[in-house]
Protein backbone atom coordinates (compact mmCIF):
# COMPACT_ATOMS: atom_id res chain seq x y z
CA UNK A 1 0.00 0.00 0.00
CA UNK A 2 1.46 3.09 -1.37
CA UNK A 3 1.35 6.27 1.41
CA UNK A 4 -1.20 7.84 -0.89
CA UNK A 5 -3.39 5.07 0.02
CA UNK A 6 -2.93 4.56 3.85
CA UNK A 7 -3.43 8.90 3.83
CA UNK A 8 -6.80 8.26 2.14
CA UNK A 9 -7.87 5.09 4.08
CA UNK A 10 -6.98 7.27 7.33
CA UNK A 11 -8.76 10.36 6.12
CA UNK A 12 -11.60 8.22 5.27
CA UNK A 13 -11.62 5.97 8.86
CA UNK A 14 -11.52 9.88 10.89
CA UNK A 15 -14.50 10.76 8.34
CA UNK A 16 -16.37 7.32 9.24
CA UNK A 17 -15.86 7.88 12.97
CA UNK A 18 -17.32 11.31 12.13
CA UNK A 19 -20.16 10.39 10.45
CA UNK A 20 -20.42 7.31 12.87
CA UNK A 21 -21.03 10.03 15.87
CA UNK A 22 -23.33 12.19 14.15
CA UNK A 23 -25.78 9.98 13.05
CA UNK A 24 -25.36 8.01 16.67
CA UNK A 25 -26.07 11.34 17.89
CA UNK A 26 -28.72 13.27 15.66
CA UNK A 27 -31.66 10.40 16.62
CA UNK A 28 -31.40 9.06 19.78
CA UNK A 29 -34.27 7.24 20.87
CA UNK A 30 -34.09 6.64 24.63
CA UNK A 31 -34.99 3.50 26.19
CA UNK A 32 -37.32 3.93 29.02
CA UNK A 33 -36.13 0.36 30.95
CA UNK A 34 -33.56 -1.24 31.65
CA UNK A 35 -30.53 0.82 32.38
CA UNK A 36 -31.01 3.18 30.36
CA UNK A 37 -30.21 3.38 26.76
CA UNK A 38 -31.09 4.52 23.84
CA UNK A 39 -31.13 3.26 20.09
CA UNK A 40 -30.11 5.14 16.88
CA UNK A 41 -29.29 4.84 13.33
CA UNK A 42 -25.29 5.08 13.50
CA UNK A 43 -25.13 1.38 13.55
CA UNK A 44 -25.60 1.56 10.02
CA UNK A 45 -22.12 3.59 10.26
CA UNK A 46 -20.87 1.25 12.18
CA UNK A 47 -21.17 -1.92 9.65
CA UNK A 48 -20.24 0.57 6.75
CA UNK A 49 -17.02 1.07 8.30
CA UNK A 50 -16.33 -2.24 8.65
CA UNK A 51 -17.30 -3.46 4.99
CA UNK A 52 -15.55 -0.12 3.25
CA UNK A 53 -12.23 0.14 5.45
CA UNK A 54 -11.95 -3.59 6.28
CA UNK A 55 -11.56 -4.76 9.68
CA UNK A 56 -8.85 -2.75 11.57
CA UNK A 57 -8.88 0.60 10.17
CA UNK A 58 -13.15 -0.12 10.38
CA UNK A 59 -13.51 -1.04 13.12
CA UNK A 60 -11.61 1.82 14.99
CA UNK A 61 -13.36 3.88 12.94
CA UNK A 62 -16.81 2.22 14.01
CA UNK A 63 -15.51 1.80 17.90
CA UNK A 64 -14.28 5.39 18.33
CA UNK A 65 -16.91 7.46 16.33
CA UNK A 66 -19.69 5.11 18.82
CA UNK A 67 -17.82 6.02 22.15
CA UNK A 68 -17.05 9.86 21.48
CA UNK A 69 -21.11 9.58 21.16
CA UNK A 70 -21.47 8.09 24.16
CA UNK A 71 -19.23 10.88 26.10
CA UNK A 72 -20.68 13.27 23.93
CA UNK A 73 -24.38 12.41 25.07
CA UNK A 74 -24.26 11.65 28.61
CA UNK A 75 -23.69 7.81 28.59
CA UNK A 76 -19.93 7.85 30.24
CA UNK A 77 -20.73 4.90 31.54
CA UNK A 78 -21.13 3.03 28.26
CA UNK A 79 -18.06 4.39 26.32
CA UNK A 80 -15.69 1.88 27.13
CA UNK A 81 -17.94 -0.95 26.58
CA UNK A 82 -19.11 0.92 23.57
CA UNK A 83 -15.49 1.21 22.18
CA UNK A 84 -15.06 -2.62 22.34
CA UNK A 85 -18.53 -3.90 21.30
CA UNK A 86 -18.88 -1.66 17.98
CA UNK A 87 -14.96 -2.02 16.77
CA UNK A 88 -15.45 -5.80 16.76
CA UNK A 89 -19.28 -5.53 15.33
CA UNK A 90 -17.68 -3.88 12.64
CA UNK A 91 -14.64 -6.11 12.49
CA UNK A 92 -16.98 -9.29 12.24
CA UNK A 93 -19.66 -7.45 9.74
CA UNK A 94 -16.18 -6.62 7.56
CA UNK A 95 -14.70 -10.01 7.34
CA UNK A 96 -17.98 -11.56 7.15
CA UNK A 97 -18.87 -9.15 3.85
CA UNK A 98 -14.99 -9.83 2.53
CA UNK A 99 -16.09 -13.81 2.33
CA UNK A 100 -19.59 -14.16 1.68
CA UNK A 101 -19.68 -15.05 -1.77
CA UNK A 102 -22.98 -12.17 -3.15
CA UNK A 103 -21.12 -9.79 -0.47
CA UNK A 104 -23.88 -9.86 1.95
CA UNK A 105 -24.59 -6.40 3.83
CA UNK A 106 -27.62 -8.41 5.25
CA UNK A 107 -25.87 -11.06 6.49
CA UNK A 108 -22.46 -9.11 7.46
CA UNK A 109 -24.86 -6.92 9.55
CA UNK A 110 -26.57 -9.59 11.09
CA UNK A 111 -23.46 -11.27 12.28
CA UNK A 112 -22.18 -7.69 13.73
CA UNK A 113 -25.81 -7.12 15.22
CA UNK A 114 -25.38 -10.52 17.13
CA UNK A 115 -21.89 -9.03 18.66
CA UNK A 116 -23.75 -5.73 19.45
CA UNK A 117 -26.54 -7.66 21.33
CA UNK A 118 -24.36 -9.68 23.08
CA UNK A 119 -22.03 -7.34 24.15
CA UNK A 120 -24.71 -5.29 25.53
CA UNK A 121 -26.60 -7.53 26.72
CA UNK A 122 -23.33 -9.02 29.05
CA UNK A 123 -22.12 -4.89 29.94
CA UNK A 124 -25.98 -4.31 31.05
CA UNK A 125 -25.92 -7.28 33.36
CA UNK A 126 -22.42 -6.11 34.35
CA UNK A 127 -23.87 -2.82 35.32
CA UNK A 128 -27.17 -3.58 36.61
CA UNK A 129 -26.23 -7.13 38.71
CA UNK A 130 -29.45 -7.80 36.83
CA UNK A 131 -30.53 -10.23 34.43
CA UNK A 132 -33.83 -8.88 33.77
CA UNK A 133 -32.36 -5.84 33.67
CA UNK A 134 -30.28 -6.33 30.85
CA UNK A 135 -32.41 -8.70 28.97
CA UNK A 136 -34.75 -5.44 28.26
CA UNK A 137 -32.44 -4.04 26.35
CA UNK A 138 -31.82 -7.14 23.86
CA UNK A 139 -34.98 -6.06 21.66
CA UNK A 140 -33.97 -2.75 21.15
CA UNK A 141 -30.68 -3.77 20.52
CA UNK A 142 -32.31 -6.08 17.47
CA UNK A 143 -33.99 -3.09 16.20
CA UNK A 144 -31.19 -1.42 16.48
CA UNK A 145 -29.45 -3.71 13.94
CA UNK A 146 -32.05 -4.01 11.97
CA UNK A 147 -32.56 -0.24 11.33
CA UNK A 148 -28.19 -0.19 10.83
CA UNK A 149 -28.52 -3.06 8.48
CA UNK A 150 -31.60 -1.69 6.12
CA UNK A 151 -29.77 2.34 6.22
CA UNK A 152 -26.57 0.53 5.71
CA UNK A 153 -28.10 -1.91 2.22
CA UNK A 154 -29.47 1.51 1.15
CA UNK A 155 -26.32 3.58 1.33
CA UNK A 156 -23.86 0.99 -0.08
CA UNK A 157 -24.28 0.74 -3.56
CA UNK A 158 -24.30 4.66 -3.09
CA UNK A 159 -21.24 4.65 -1.87
CA UNK A 160 -19.51 2.21 -3.90
CA UNK A 161 -20.30 4.87 -6.93
CA UNK A 162 -17.21 6.97 -5.66
CA UNK A 163 -14.15 6.15 -7.27
CA UNK A 164 -12.07 6.08 -4.02
CA UNK A 165 -14.48 4.07 -1.51
CA UNK A 166 -14.94 1.66 -4.75
CA UNK A 167 -11.49 1.04 -4.77
CA UNK A 168 -10.49 0.38 -1.24
CA UNK A 169 -12.99 -1.70 -1.10
CA UNK A 170 -11.45 -3.83 -3.92
CA UNK A 171 -8.20 -4.00 -2.28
Amino acid sequence: MKNTDKIIKLVTAALMAAMTCIVTMILPIKIPYGNGGYIHPGDAFVLLSGIILGPVYGGFAAGIGSMIADLLSGYVQYAPATFIIKLLAAMVGAYSYRHIKEHSVVLAGVFGGIIVTLGYFIYDRILSGNFEAALVGVPFNLLQNIMGIVIASILLPLLKKVPQIKSMMDK
